[in-house]
C-alpha cells in the first residue's frame, strides 16, 4: 500500500529517513575520523558550530537551542570536549552566570583533521549529487529540512571580554 500523504515527496522522504537513521546510529559513537583522538558526530557538531559562530559569544543555552539538543546533553558533551582539550570555558565581565565556550587551538587542529576526512568520504559525494540542483533551490531544501526544528533567531551581541574559568583541583593533596 502506498501512503497517499507523501505524494510526490515519497522518494525524498524515504532517502531522508534512511540518512537520518544512519546518522542516528552513529551520532554518539566516538571514532577517529581522521583525527588523532576519538570524537563523535555529536561532539564535532559543537566544535563546528562554535568555529562558525565564535564572534557571537553565545551562552551554552543559546548554542544548545541552535543545535536542537537539550541543555543537559549540551553540557555533557561540552564537559567531554573540555576534558579532551578541544574547548575552553569562559565567563563575561558583564554576566558571571553565563558560560561561554570557545574552541582551543588543539580543537581547531582536530576539526581540520576531521573536516578533510568527512568531506572526502561523505560530503563530497553528497555535494556532487547536488550539482544537478540549481543553486537557488538550496535555500528551499534547507527550509524544508528546517521546518521540523524549533525556530530560533541569531542574536547580535556586542563584543564581550571573556575571562577563562579556572580549573578546580579536587585531589586530596591540594586540599591540605
Amino acid at each position: 500500500m502506498k501512503l497517499e500523504w507523501m505524494g510526490e515527496y515519497r522518494e525524498f522522504v524515504e532517502q531522508l529517513i534512511k540518512y537520518c537513521n544512519y546518522y542516528a546510529a552513529s551520532y554518539k559513537k566516538e571514532r577517529c575520523y581522521g583525527t588523532e583522538i576519538p570524537i563523535s558526530f555529536a561532539q564535532i557538531q559543537i566544535v563546528e558550530y562554535l568555529l562558525e559562530n565564535e564572534e557571537l559569544h553565545q551562552n551554552m543555552s543559546e548554542i544548545a537551542l541552535r543545535l536542537g539538543i537539550s541543555n543537559s546533553q549540551f553540557s555533557k558533551l561540552t564537559d567531554k570536549l573540555v576534558a579532551k582539550g578541544l574547548l575552553e570555558r569562559f565567563r563575561t565581565l558583564d554576566n558571571k552566570k553565563d558560560v561561554i565556550v570557545q574552541v582551543t587551538d588543539y580543537g581547531k587542529k582536530i576539526y581540520d583533521q576531521y573536516a578533510k576526512v568527512i568531506y572526502k568520504y561523505h560530503f563530497s559525494k553528497m555535494f556532487q549529487a547536488g550539482e544537478a540542483l540549481p543553486k537557488e533551490y538550496l535555500p528551499v531544501v534547507a527550509a524544508m529540512l528546517g521546518t521540523g526544528c524549533a525556530s530560533e533567531k541569531k542574536s547580535k551581541k556586542k563584543k564581550e571580554v571573556l575571562i577563562p574559568i579556572s580549573k578546580k583541583r579536587t585531589d586530596a593533596k591540594t586540599q591540605e
